[in-house]
C-alpha cells in the first residue's frame, strides 16, 4: 500500500510534466531565438512576435503565408520582437526623409509629431526637399522651436541627374529613387541614419529601432522589415513579372542604414550595376527604389538584416499584415503604403486610422517639450523670447496682452496645393486674415476676385484639418490654385490679428497688394481696374502710394451686389448700403471724403487724420503690421500711421469699392466692449506706439501724437 502522500505528488509531477509540454509546443519559438542569440553578431536575440490569424481569434505565432495552425515554430527573421536596451538617453539619433510638395510636406509633420510624441532621445532630421517643401518645412520648424531637434535639408533638384535614368511607374517619380543616393548626399562622418517613408506613423519610441543596430553583423549594411503581401511572388495576377527579390522581398518604408559600410562597399556602384541589368529585361520600376534595394540583396544577401515586421506594419492592398500583431502593444510603426491611404481595406483599420488621426490633429504645440536630462542649446530665438517673458509681470493687468506679443505661433505656409501667379508687372495678390467662423466667406471671395490671393488661416491643428476637408469638398476653392492658404497655429487667449497678417503679406509673390479683410467683398471688376491704374498712375520707382478702396457696408445678409459705381450709389441712397461704420466709427474712414469720391472722375490725394484706416493697394515691401496689437483695435490704425510716417501719398481711386457683410462680432470685439482692462490695456499698447515713433522718426512723429490728443 502506497503512502498517503503519494499519489498527490505523482498527480502534482504529472501536471507540472504537462505543463511543460503544453509551454514547449506554445512557445517553442523562443527555444530557437535563445539557439539565435548564440549564434553570432547578426542573429537576433527575441521573443516571438504574436500574430492575429484571419478568423480575429489569438493562435500561435506563424510566418507571413504560412498556416498558423500547422506551423507553430516556423517563422522568418522578422518576426521578433527585440529586447535589447535602449541606446544611452542623449544619444543623437539621425533620421533621413524624402520630402517633395505641398501634400507630403503635411504627411511629414504627421509623421514628425508622432516621433515627437514617443522620443526620449534628440533628433536630427535630415530631409532631402524639393524648393516647395523646403520653404514649407524651414518655416514650420523654425516657427516650432522644438527643443533638441535640429533640421537639415539637401536639394533634392540635385540629385535627379542621379536617378532621373531610371523608368519608374510609381506615383512618387524621381522622388521615389532618391533614398538609394542618400550615402552619398549625408554627411560623410555620418555613419548611421534611419529612413522612413513620409507615410508612416509612430507607436513607439524610435529609440528602440535604433537599437536595433546592434544586431547588425560586420557584413550587415541594411536593416529592412519582410515584404508583407505576395508582390515579390509574382501571383497576384497574370503576366505580374516583379522585380527579383529573396522570397517575399523586404520593404523599404522604414530602413536602417550602416552608411560608413555601404560607402565602403562600393554601394553608388553597386546599386547603378544593379539597376542597369535589370532594365534590360524589366521596361521599369513598379515600386520606385524598393526594387532596386531588394534587387541588389538577391544578389547580395549577406547585406540585409531583417527586422522584426512590427516596425513596419504595411497596410497595402494585399498585405498580410495582421499576421504580425496580437496586440496594440506589439505595433510599432504603422506604414500606409497603399495608394488609398487611410481608405485602404482592413480588418483592423479603423484602429490605424483612429491612431494616425490623433497625430493629425493633436496640437504641436504640446510637443515643444523638453528633454530632462538632456541638456541641449534651445532652438533659434527661443532664448530670446525666453528671456522676454521672464521680465514680465502675471500681475499686471496686460500681461495676456503683453505674453500674446511674444508668443511665436508655428506657421505652416502653402497648406494647400499652390501654383504662384505668372510674373506680371502690375499685379496686385489680395491679403487677407481669417479664422473658422469665417470660413463660409471664401467662395463668395473667390467669385468676386479672379486674381491672386494670399491668405493666412489661424487654426488649431484640428481645425485646420476641417479647413481641409471644406476646401476639397468646394468645386469653386479646389479649383483656385492662385490662392495660397497659410495657417498659423492658434496659442494664447488672444488674436494675434497683425502677426496673422504678416504672414499673409509676406507670402504675396505679386508686385503690389491689396490689404483687405475676409469679411470684404470687392467689386467684381476691382482687380482688373486696381492693375490699369497703377500702370496708369506710373507707380514703384516713380511714385510712393497707397491707393484708396473705398469702404461700404450692408446690413442685410442677402442683397444684390452692385456691378457698377452708379449701382452703388443707387444703393448708397436708398440705405442699403452705408459708407463702412457710419454709425459706430465714422472716423475710420471719414479722411476718405465720400462726398467728393460721389462726383469724382480721377483719383485724388487724401491727408492722413487720427484713427484712418483704409483699405489700400501698396507695394509688397510695405511696412509690415505692428505685431504689438493684438485683439481688437487699432491694428489697421496703426499700420496707416507707419504709412504715413514713410511718405506715402493717400490717393482715392474714383471707380473703387469693396462692401463688407454682416456677421456675428468676434470674441474680441465683445471683450474689448464689455471691458474696461481691455480699454486700458488697447492704450497703453497705444502710448507704447508713438513712443516707439518718436525714437524712429523724431520731430515727425509729433504730429501723430497731437492728433492723438485731440477730442
Amino acid at each position: 500500500m502506497l503512502p498517503r502522500g503519494r499519489p498527490r505528488a505523482l498527480g502534482a509531477a504529472a501536471l507540472l510534466l504537462l505543463l511543460l509540454l503544453i509551454g514547449f509546443l506554445l512557445f517553442g519559438g523562443d527555444l530557437e531565438c535563445e539557439r539565435r542569440e548564440r549564434g553570432g553578431p547578426g542573429s537576433f536575440p527575441c521573443a516571438l512576435t504574436p500574430r492575429i490569424p484571419q478568423d480575429g481569434r489569438p493562435r500561435e505565432a506563424a510566418a507571413l503565408g504560412r498556416d498558423p495552425q500547422t506551423d507553430h515554430g516556423g517563422h522568418n527573421r522578422s518576426d521578433c520582437v527585440l529586447l535589447r536596451p535602449l541606446p544611452p538617453k542623449c544619444e543623437l539619433l539621425h533620421v533621413a526623409i524624402v520630402c517633395a510638395g505641398h501634400n507630403t510636406s503635411r504627411d511629414v509633420v504627421t509623421l514628425v509629431k508622432s516621433m515627437l510624441f514617443y522620443r526620449k532621445n534628440p533628433l536630427h532630421l535630415h530631409l532631402v526637399t524639393d524648393t516647395v517643401a523646403r520653404n514649407i518645412l524651414e518655416t514650420l520648424f523654425h516657427t516650432w522651436m522644438v527643443p533638441a531637434v535640429w533640421v537639415s535639408f539637401y536639394d533634392a533638384d540635385e540629385l535627379k541627374p542621379q536617378v532621373s535614368w531610371i523608368p519608374n511607374k510609381h506615383y512618387s517619380g524621381l522622388y521615389g529613387l532618391m533614398k538609394l543616393v542618400l550615402p552619398g548626399v549625408l554627411p560623410p562622418d555620418l555613419a548611421r541614419v534611419i529612413v522612413l517613408d513620409t507615410d508612416v506613423t509612430f507607436a513607439s519610441d524610435i529609440a528602440e529601432l535604433w537599437a536595433l543596430f546592434a544586431h547588425f553583423s560586420d557584413e550587415q549594411v541594411i536593416g529592412l522589415v519582410e515584404n508583407q503581401s505576395d508582390w515579390y511572388l509574382g501571383n497576384l495576377w497574370r503576366n505580374h513579372k516583379p522585380w527579383p527579390a529573396l522570397g517575399r522581398g523586404f520593404n523599404t518604408g522604414v530602413i536602417l542604414l550602416r552608411l560608413d559600410r555601404l560607402r565602403q562597399a562600393g554601394w553608388e556602384q553597386m546599386w547603378k550595376l544593379t539597376a542597369a541589368q535589370e532594365l534590360h529585361t524589366l521596361p521599369a520600376t513598379s515600386l520606385a527604389d524598393q526594387d532596386i534595394f531588394n534587387a541588389v540583396i538577391k544578389g547580395h544577401p549577406a547585406l540585409v538584416q531583417p527586422l522584426p515586421c512590427v516596425w513596419n506594419v504595411q497596410l497595402s492592398d494585399h498585405t498580410l499584415a495582421e499576421r504580425c500583431y496580437l496586440e496594440v502593444a506589439d505595433i510599432k510603426v504603422i506604414h500606409w503604403n497603399s495608394p488609398k491611404k487611410l481608405r485602404v481595406k482592413n480588418k483592423h483599420v479603423e484602429f490605424f486610422r483612429n491612431h494616425y488621426l490623433t497625430f493629425l490633429e493633436y496640437n504641436g504645440n504640446l510637443l515643444r517639450r523638453e528633454l530632462f536630462g538632456c541638456p541641449s542649446p534651445p532652438p533659434p530665438g527661443a532664448e530670446r523670447v525666453q528671456q522676454a517673458l521672464a521680465q514680465l509681470s502675471e500681475v499686471d493687468a496686460c500681461f495676456e496682452f503683453r505674453q500674446q506679443q511674444l508668443t511665436v505661433h508655428r506657421v505652416h505656409l502653402t497648406f494647400l496645393p499652390h501654383e504662384p501667379p505668372p510674373s506680371r508687372p502690375h499685379d496686385v495678390t489680395l491679403v487677407a486674415q481669417l479664422s473658422m467662423d469665417r470660413l463660409q466667406m471664401l467662395e463668395a471671395l473667390c467669385r468676386h476676385w479672379p486674381g491672386p490671393m494670399s491668405l493666412a488661416l489661424y487654426l488649431t491643428d484640428a481645425e485646420a484639418q476641417q479647413f481641409l476637408h471644406f476646401v476639397e469638398a468646394s468645386a469653386v476653392l479646389s479649383a483656385r490654385q492662385d490662392v495660397a492658404y497659410h495657417v498659423v497655429y492658434r496659442e494664447g487667449p488672444l488674436y494675434p490679428i497683425n502677426q496673422v497678417r504678416n504672414v499673409a503679406l509676406a507670402q504675396a509673390l505679386t508686385p503690389y497688394v491689396f490689404l483687405s479683410d475676409i469679411d470684404f467683398l470687392p467689386a467684381y471688376s476691382l482687380y482688373d481696374y486696381l492693375r490699369a491704374s497703377i500702370e496708369q498712375l506710373e507707380l514703384g520707382s516713380r511714385r510712393k502710394a497707397a491707393l484708396v478702396v473705398p469702404a461700404f457696408e450692408t446690413p442685410h445678409y442677402r442683397f444684390s451686389f452692385p456691378s457698377s459705381k452708379a449701382e452703388l450709389l443707387a444703393l448708397l441712397d436708398a440705405g442699403s448700403l452705408y459708407t463702412f461704420r457710419y454709425h459706430e466709427w465714422p472716423r475710420g474712414q471719414a479722411p476718405t471724403d465720400y462726398a467728393r469720391w460721389r462726383e469724382a472722375q480721377t483719383p485724388y490725394r487724401v491727408q492722413w487724420a487720427a484713427d484712418y484706416e483704409p483699405y489700400v493697394v501698396v507695394p509688397r515691401d510695405c511696412p509690415r503690421y505692428d505685431p504689438r496689437f493684438v485683439g481688437f483695435g487699432w491694428n489697421k490704425v496703426a499700420h496707416t500711421v507707419e504709412l504715413d510716417a514713410q511718405e506715402y501719398e493717400l490717393l482715392v481711386l474714383p471707380e473703387a469699392f469693396t462692401i463688407h457683410l454682416p456677421h456675428t462680432p468676434s470674441l474680441d470685439s465683445s471683450r474689448f466692449r464689455s471691458s474696461t482692462t481691455y480699454h486700458d490695456c488697447l492704450q497703453a499698447l497705444k502710448d507704447e506706439f508713438h513712443q516707439d515713433l518718436s525714437r524712429h522718426y523724431g520731430a515727425a512723429a509729433l504730429k501723430y501724437l497731437t492728433a492723438l490728443q485731440q477730442p
